[in-house]
């Protein structure tokens, strides 16, 4: 399918499995820069948006959420994409000390964070193309094409199952049901029982503390480089 089918497809489904503020934001923010972006680079560099999330929610070193423009999730690799608008950017000193100092904790945090001038992409997207195409080469190479790949998975692993192991990545391999439920809004008892699937399958092992041996959290198990993560 062209550009226009899979970009109107993608943004649906994220638009129907968002609530409240993480709704508002795909609203707001996925506007002119957004959307250039990938349709001129994205779109001609990767071919599909598996694992690319629009208006991706994070936490700063405040612990306060904020929206980067483009979280891409290819297994346990977290990279940032955020398309840097002189107007609203460059003439706001507060904000742009603000928006500096999110990019360098989110690498503290294990995550890649790309910045892309607007002007750059509106003027001279090939060169965004070209080096974007050499930084992310390793991964695009992992990741393949996204679909045949992507489905044969599927099969074997749910996105539910995926969010979990990496969420379960990010907290150092452990997951506590009740806070990964909060952060990818679903029911604790959803959580638990596709933690159960995971333990069957051999990712996730259930830690018991007490007396009564009640499981308390789950432990990742599996490899950070597993292709079950993309």
């Amino acid at each position: 399918m062209g550009f226009q089918t899979e970009h109107d497809k993608w943004i649906s489904d994220h638009l129907k499995r968002r609530r409240a503020e993480r709704l508002d934001a795909l609203k707001r923010g996925h506007g002119y820069g957004n959307r250039l972006f990938v349709e001129q680079i994205w779109w001609p560099l990767v071919g599909h948006f598996h694992g690319m999330h629009p208006e991706y929610e994070v936490k700063d070193w405040r612990g306060r959420s904020y929206f980067v423009d483009f979280m891409w999730i290819a297994g346990a690799v977290r990279i940032v994409f955020e398309i840097m608008d002189y107007g609203s950017h460059g003439t706001d000193r507060s904000k742009y000390r603000l928006d500096l100092n999110r990019g360098l904790f989110l690498q503290a945090q294990d995550c890649y964070v790309l910045y892309i001038s607007l002007d750059e992409l509106k003027e001279n997207p090939a060169f965004i193309l070209s080096t974007l195409r050499n930084i992310l080469s390793p991964y695009l190479l992992s990741v393949g094409d996204g679909t045949v790949k992507s489905r044969t998975v599927e099969k074997l692993i749910s996105k539910i199952e995926r969010d979990l192991m990496r969420a379960a990545i990010r907290r150092n391999r452990v997951l506590r049901p009740a806070e990964a439920a909060r952060e990818l809004e679903l029911h604790t008892m959803t959580v638990i029982k596709y933690c159960r699937k995971l333990v069957d399958k051999g990712k996730f092992r259930a830690v018991a503390r007490g007396t009564s041996r009640r499981t308390t959290y789950y432990e990742y198990i599996g490899s950070v480089q597993s292709p079950d993560l993309v």
